[in-house]
């Protein structure tokens, strides 16, 4: 049989794997960096707990995200001056040089001062104060922290929402959710170590954007998971399909994998190896999960879940099942906060609805969490993208606009001091006063509580390192317990 030259089967693919110097040795250094050397070894499950920096105070964290700017006027915000001047022309001083979404294209004239039909009273020791809406959440003001002068950058949604969530407005960041189980894994070995819970009449704007793993391998990214049914599409085991030969195909797949990333060292090959294992364990343990009927009665009606209709209330019972479970991080996004004034979109009926959806269950799972002995290792945050004017926007009803200068977040548990109010606004709730909190700083505790130094959290893409504060960020020492 004739000799047949090595050169004459050798193909691109195997000169690049092969060369020893020059683009090949470049191309494969790029795949080897330090940060992912580890997450690339098929005996090492990629979201394998790590090491945190130093002691942390939390383990786990569910975000309680409302999507479309709560306005803090009607919900915590009681402004004496504002109820003074309501209807009035808000004095010049406070515009110049501020720029809002919408108030330009719909105010026919200088915008008005509005003040808030609700009814305040103050709760708990401290004498938080809150508004007639929120009755339950008054019930565990003493287990809260509250921000009232957060600040942010962006004043439109889609951006805004990506801000708050990967410290920048430009798609393609990673997530926060993503940089945490990057910096310290998940405790969770058969469910995802970030998971995204979604409820309301649509998806938030931004949509996947919000909860990606931007240049982060994408093992780090966000899973999805529904309230009904399989709780991630296409879970389940196809009809015909025994186990015994979905776990032969399984094996067979993952040692193609596992002898490919010998070859190149891809971290994104030991991500699927993973992702395959990971779900063939959630087809036993998600529907267990989602099988809100195994809670006993008096936990449903504390939440007002109905097991089998996705609802908030339902996706907070499965955050506290989550974190049980030893899930990092646990996002929840309730939609509808828009309030401009139009349609079914306004500061009375519609204000109404969605705090009639979300003040129970919020109540619930922080005591739920205490009771059970959760809160002191689990960090729950309250908060949206950004707050409202003080000022009024008419339109088919009255509404508030956009406002990035001053909102309020509330904290509970995983080593926050409770029962604290921190940040003061002037008389009309414009701007800060005291104690302004940027959204950066709130990225920066969250990983302190977590364990983690935020500029020590890098990641080198593109020949720089990134990190989830940018080049931003001071921890808020006055917050923590």
């Amino acid at each position: 049989m004739p000799r047949i030259d090595p050169l004459l089967v050798q193909t691109r693919r195997h000169f690049f794997r092969d060369c020893g110097v020059g683009i090949g040795s470049i191309a494969l250094a790029s795949l080897l960096q330090l940060e992912t050397a580890c997450a690339a070894k098929p005996n090492l499950h990629p979201l394998a707990p790590k090491p945190p920096h130093f002691a942390p105070k939390a383990k786990n964290v569910i975000f309680l995200f409302m999507a479309g700017g709560p306005s803090q006027f009607e919900l915590f915000e009681p402004k004496p001056e504002l109820q003074k001047y309501h209807g009035q022309p808000i004095p010049d001083s406070f515009l110049q040089g501020k720029r809002f979404a919408f108030m330009d294209t719909f105010a026919k004239e200088k915008p008005k001062l509005l003040g808030t039909k609700r009814k305040f009273r103050q709760y708990g020791q401290a004498g938080v104060w809150l508004s007639e809406v929120l009755p339950h959440l008054g019930t565990v003001v003493d287990d809260l922290t509250f921000l009232r002068c957060v600040a942010t950058d962006v004043f439109n949604h889609a951006p805004a929402k990506i801000f708050m969530n990967t410290g920048s407005p430009q798609f393609g960041r990673p997530s926060m959710g993503a940089w945490v189980t990057y910096g310290i894994g998940s405790e969770s070995t058969d469910l995802p170590g970030f998971v995204v819970l979604q409820s309301g009449l649509r998806g938030p704007r931004g949509g996947a954007l919000n909860w990606g793993s931007g240049f982060l391998p994408t093992t780090f990214q966000g899973v999805p998971l529904r309230g009904s049914g399989d709780p991630i599409t296409n879970l389940s085991r196809p009809p015909g399909i025994t186990a015994q030969r979905q776990r032969q195909t399984l094996d067979l797949i993952r040692d193609l994998n596992a002898e490919r990333l010998d070859v190149t060292g891809d971290p994104e090959i030991a991500t699927r190896i993973a992702s395959y294992e990971m779900a063939y364990r959630m087809q036993t343990s998600a529907p267990e999960l989602i099988d809100l009927s195994r809670e006993d009665q008096r936990t449903l009606e504390e939440y007002g879940a109905l097991p089998g209709k996705p609802s908030f209330a339902n996706n907070c019972l499965l955050a506290r099942r989550l974190v049980e479970r030893g899930v990092r991080f646990v996002q929840l996004y309730h939609t509808d906060w828009d309030h401009h004034g139009d349609g079914a979109n306004n500061l009375d009926k519609g204000l109404d609805k969605i705090c009639l959806e979300i003040d129970r269950p919020c109540a619930a799972l922080v005591r739920d969490l205490k009771r059970r002995g959760l809160l002191k290792d689990t960090l729950v945050i309250w908060g949206g993208e950004f707050g409202r004017t003080p000022m009024g926007e008419i339109r088919n009803s009255v509404g508030r606009n956009h406002h990035i200068d001053s909102f309020t977040m509330w904290f509970a548990g995983g080593g926050t001091k409770p029962g604290i109010s921190l940040g003061e606004s002037d008389e009309f709730g414009f701007a800060p006063v005291r104690d302004r909190v940027h959204v950066h700083d709130v990225q920066a505790t969250v990983l302190h509580l977590l364990g983690l130094d935020h500029t020590k959290l890098t990641f080198r893409f593109q020949g720089r390192d990134f990190r989830l504060t940018d080049v931003h960020g001071h921890v808020v020492h006055s917050m923590l317990a």
